[in-house]
């Protein structure tokens, strides 16, 4: 949707790598607008706020059963949600610079409009 991918890549020494990808963006193909960038980021963000929800929901009424899946949850929304970034980003390795990248850029554009 927004030109964004990363996965996780085992060579055949049995390492891990982190793949993240960006697609070049040209005057001449724009395939997401601004609205659907911003409704991908919206929905990416709140997400992980919907599962920390249901996480003290769970904890303060006691059904520890569902626990397990909200934590479950949780994990897999932030992992998702850190991908992204990194993709946005250019794959940069330490979260405090892409953070304060990201946050810098995204305050950025929201008062340039």
């Amino acid at each position: 949707m927004v030109g964004l991918r990363w996965w996780n890549q085992v060579d055949e020494d049995g390492r891990s790598h982190w793949v993240f990808e960006a697609r070049k963006v040209s005057p001449d193909n724009v395939t997401a607008t601004e609205a659907e960038a911003r409704i991908f980021w919206l929905g990416l963000i709140i997400c992980p706020m919907i599962w920390i929800v249901f996480f003290f929901s769970t904890l303060f009424s006691l059904k520890l059963k569902w626990l397990a899946l909200v934590i479950a949850g949780i994990s897999l929304q932030a992992a998702n949600l850190y991908g992204y970034i990194l993709c946005k980003m250019g794959g940069e390795g330490d979260i405090s610079k892409v953070t304060a990248s990201f946050l810098s850029q995204t305050v950025f554009q929201t008062v340039s409009y």
